[in-house]
């Protein structure tokens, strides 16, 4: 099964400030602030949920295609995506823009101040996914992940147009998304994607109960958090999975990026959604335990004593004969 990943790259530049941002601000200038911090320590991450997701798929052997807009700086991280098995010829590079930016300063009671420039993230609309199809030989799934909202549009027309299934998950767009886009973006969808707060916010946006999106997609997964996930689907019960206790709580940020590559990856396989959510559970539990989106290492012995441990022989008996 082949899967293409549509979505965001970006880098993140995280910077720790050792005071208080509130010590800084005098309350009657507030409008001519004017303000340089001199930070402790810079750390630069690979990130963007369509690099997340690939990453993780790689790291699991299903050859992911990441389809999305870089700048001309992007070869280093391209070498780092192709080294862990991500397909990266489809890639659009910039001759103006640099690939997108994070930068985030943090101070000593977690307060942050960020900036996120989209750079190359806006020609991403520019991409034909028939031309990424022609070239590995058709797509079997294509994950319309958060990006440049305009090419989200396009690549959601295109995959009806062309009938190559599709999975929406808006995630960190659908704040700035209207109900009409919404409704857009995920009727006919195979898969529908969103945590908990998501769902609610997609159903207050369209107007749509959540029976109504239902009988619109063919299947929808909402992720719990730490109650794990939830599949529905028209007709059938719905199949929830826990997830495995981890070992420490490091990092949260791109959990639901893992989540969603373990869960593509047991499509690829082709295994049950119930043993697709449990590998895309155990993924997250890897990051959650990690300080960063793609610094986690998969270790294929530890990765299924952990499975069989939490979701028993015969699941780990069918996920096993996959792992690379």
């Amino acid at each position: 099964m082949r899967i293409a990943v549509t979505g965001s790259i970006a880098t993140d530049h995280l910077m720790t400030f050792p005071g208080r941002f509130a010590d800084q601000l005098v309350a009657d200038q507030l409008h001519t602030v004017s303000l340089s911090f001199l930070v402790d320590a810079l750390d630069v991450r690979r990130g963007g949920v369509a690099a997340n997701i690939c990453f993780g798929m790689g790291q699991l052997g299903t050859g992911p295609v990441i389809v999305g807009a870089a700048g001309a700086d992007f070869d280093e991280y391209r070498a780092w995506l192709d080294r862990h098995g991500v397909d990266t010829a489809s890639v659009r590079i910039s001759e103006t823009l640099h690939t997108a930016r994070f930068v985030c300063t943090t101070d000593a009671d977690h307060n942050q101040i960020g900036s996120f420039y989209t750079g190359a993230m806006s020609e991403a609309r520019l991409i034909e996914l028939k031309t990424v199809a022609d070239r590995v030989g058709g797509l079997d799934l294509v994950l319309i992940g958060a990006d440049d909202p305009e090419a989200m549009l396009r690549h959601t027309e295109e995959c009806r147009t062309r009938d190559i299934p599709f999975a929406a998950d808006f995630s960190q767009q659908i704040a700035r998304m209207s109900g009409d886009d919404i409704r857009t973006l995920l009727e006919g969808a195979t898969y529908l994607f969103s945590n908990e707060y998501e769902k609610g916010l997609i159903e207050s946006k369209t107007g749509w109960t959540d029976a109504e999106i239902l009988g619109k997609v063919g299947h929808r997964v909402t992720t719990l958090g730490a109650n794990g996930v939830r599949i529905e689907a028209v007709g059938k019960d719905p199949v929830e999975v826990g997830v495995p206790e981890e070992k420490a709580k490091a990092d949260p940020t791109g959990v639901g990026d893992a989540f969603r590559a373990g869960f593509l990856s047991g499509l690829a396989w082709g295994v049950s959604h119930e043993r697709a959510a449990q590998v895309g559970c155990m993924l997250a539990t890897l990051v959650i335990e990690t300080t960063g989106t793609q610094e986690y290492e998969l270790h294929r012995v530890q990765f299924m004593e952990r499975f069989t441990k939490q979701y028993g022989d015969e699941a780990a008996a069918e996920v096993k004969v996959h792992l690379p």
